[in-house]
């Protein structure tokens, strides 16, 4: 069944951009959180997003701007959320109970035919989705940041995930403008972090390159945009158990997390509109290389 409707939960800026991409490809989107003033305010960053794009040329999609944003609606409530849809994207912090939590609320509601899929970093699907009934239904879907500008999706099944579920993903992430990459099975880190000669797959040495990348653009042009503490408090368990697969593994906290957000502070304060401005930066150069490559293609 192919989808018509998606709902995106949590309206962080992962879940934004989800939704972007989503509405771009022409599917309507129920964006999902607990508070309605965040909600709001997701709402009107997309449509400011949005409305930039379409002055500079570079919106996705066949639609303009307000159609695009007409096929956004919001929703404090789960169940009303996810009602019709048949593609679910989990968008929530990078906690691992939290996430079990939304999975075990979204197993009780959704019907046989609901993709769950998750948008996490670190965590392995075995973590997430064990024991749920629909297991055969969850995967992880997971973005580089932004995934509207970057549109790398690893694709990561758990070992209960029906095969059906990966090439329904595989082929709704094609359709909507995406690349995605189906890895076969679970591996700590998934496949941007790692990749190792002999394992079909390739380590960052990131104890290495630490010095070097993190001053510079810090972990894929990601932390910078929200702090190396804030960063370091979200996925410093997930980049640890990433890390013990392959040698000494730095700590990703206290004396070090506070040199590094020293240096990177003295370049951008930790402040949100430093943060927002870092951010917004970014993505102006994200969207001049999109202009370019449109360019390219013309000529």
């Amino acid at each position: 069944m192919e989808p018509s409707q998606v709902a995106i939960i949590g309206s962080g800026l992962i879940g934004r951009s989800w939704a972007m991409v989503f509405a771009a490809g022409g599917f309507k989107v129920k964006l999902y959180d607990i508070a309605q003033q965040q909600l709001m305010s997701a709402l009107e960053n997309i449509r400011q997003q949005m409305k930039d794009m379409e002055k500079l040329g570079v919106l996705k999609g066949t639609l303009s701007a307000e159609q695009q944003l007409a096929l956004i609606s919001v929703c404090t409530d789960l169940k009303t959320a996810v009602e019709g849809a048949t593609f679910i994207q989990e968008c929530t912090p990078e906690n691992l109970e939290l996430k079990k939590k939304i999975f075990g609320q979204l197993d009780l509601i959704v019907d046989d035919n609901v993709i769950l899929s998750s948008s996490t970093s670190c965590l392995l699907p075995s973590k997430l989705f064990t024991g749920l009934k629909h297991v055969k239904q969850c995967i992880v879907s997971h973005p580089v940041n932004p995934p509207y500008f970057v549109p790398l999706v690893e694709i990561v099944p758990h070992p209960e995930t029906d095969p059906s579920t990966t090439e329904r993903t595989y082929a709704l992430m094609k359709k909507i403008g995406q690349s995605p990459v189906k890895l076969n099975r679970e591996i700590e880190g998934k496949m941007i972090c790692l990749v190792d000669e002999e394992k079909d797959i390739v380590y960052l040495d990131f104890s290495k390159a630490f010095d070097t990348i993190f001053p510079q653009h810090s972990l894929g042009e990601t932390g910078y945009f929200v702090g190396v503490s804030n960063y370091c408090e979200r996925y410093a368990e997930g980049m640890r158990l990433v890390l013990n697969t392959f040698g000494p593994v730095p700590e990703f906290s206290g004396e070090t997390a506070q040199k590094v957000n020293q240096a990177l502070s003295e370049k951008i304060p930790v402040v949100p509109k430093a943060l927002d401005a870092r951010r917004k930066w970014r993505d102006e150069c994200l969207i001049g290389l999109a202009k370019l490559k449109t360019q390219m293609k013309s000529d």
